[in-house]
């Protein structure tokens, strides 16, 4: 076995929408599905594999069982059995909370296992759709603290109208939220820490207030300012486009059309591969010559993620697709 797939985690939310159930065609109770976790490690929401010899098993079973085999050996030497990267699909029918994650650094300190360091892919969205990242003016720790205190924060932030096809790279410490409308991939550490500085005033279920952070955010705030937050890209078709390449993953996009080869003989790495658009047959090339007997080859479509083993040398597709690709 190459190719993994995974049975998604719908997270149900109180500003989520309906995209999710259709885009992914999941049968779901209830309509406020705001995430799908496609790939997960996080303790109590583990990916199980969907199909295949390794049916029902975890995915931290499955890397205790095949090891470097299958996320590579320099990832297996430094994370063990717990896979780095938690791949999601999120749906904001309204808008998120303005938050903020701890680095690494941050994350020892409070004894958790690591940061958050995290990209957004923004898919077909409404018209009206936005989002924040990062600070748009100078702040000190002092006036962050007033500002929130006057519900004011989102005076101080950068706020984009986005469409499809924009990305935006959020390392820890940089203030950010999805705003009301947006539909997104997301890519990121496999932490489940996030500190909420502002909600909107907003009550849970039961009616009560939910739960700020406001301190321990103040920890985490980079409070550098940049002209632009968004990662500009040319668009190219039939080649992977590199979106992200930081310490924690590499992420490209593709958007192919005809008949194409992807190397990874000298990449010592799993890899994700998070399908946007169309379809494609994908043959795998673990030795020699290309091989399509039974479970040689795989179908992506949209809406569904795969986890390519380490051992894959090439992949050889056949379709029209679009897609994310994204290892460590």
């Amino acid at each position: 076995m190459n190719v993994f797939k995974f049975k998604p985690v719908l997270k149900e939310t109180i500003w989520g929408g309906s995209k999710i159930t259709e885009f992914k065609h999941t049968q779901q109770q209830g309509d406020l599905i705001g995430e799908s976790w496609e790939i997960s490690a996080v303790p109590g929401s583990e990916s199980i594999v969907a199909e295949g010899p390794y049916e029902g098993v975890s995915l931290p079973e499955l890397i205790d069982r095949l090891r470097d085999k299958l996320v590579g050996r320099e990832n297996y030497l430094r994370f063990g059995n717990r896979f780095p990267l938690l791949i999601k699909f999120i749906d904001a029918q309204r808008d998120l909370s303005i938050q903020v994650h701890p680095s690494d650094e941050i994350a020892h300190r409070h004894g958790q296992p690591c940061g958050k360091t995290e990209m957004w892919y923004v898919m077909e969205s409404e018209p009206h759709a936005s989002l924040y990242s990062g600070l748009s003016r100078q702040l000190t720790p002092e006036s962050y603290e007033q500002m929130v205190a006057e519900n004011r924060i989102c005076d101080a932030l950068a706020k984009y109208q986005v469409k499809e096809n924009d990305v935006f790279f959020l390392p820890a410490g940089r203030i950010h939220a999805i705003g009301a409308g947006t539909f997104l991939a997301e890519i990121q550490q496999t932490s489940d820490v996030t500190y909420r500085i502002y909600d909107y005033n907003r009550r849970d279920k039961n009616g009560n207030l939910r739960e700020l952070h406001t301190k321990q955010a103040a920890e985490c705030i980079d409070y550098t300012v940049h002209s632009n937050y968004r990662t500009e890209y040319q668009q190219r078709p039939n080649e992977g486009v590199n979106l992200v390449q930081c310490p924690y993953f590499t992420t490209s996009v593709y958007n192919i059309n005809e008949p194409m080869t992807i190397d990874y003989s000298d990449l010592d790495s799993f890899v994700v591969l998070i399908a946007l658009k169309g379809a494609a047959t994908f043959t795998i090339h673990d030795g020699d010559t290309f091989t399509s007997h039974e479970g040689n080859t795989f179908t992506l479509r949209a809406g569904e993620s795969v986890l390519v083993s380490a051992t894959t040398r090439q992949l050889q597709v056949q379709g029209t697709i679009k897609f994310l690709e994204t290892f460590v």
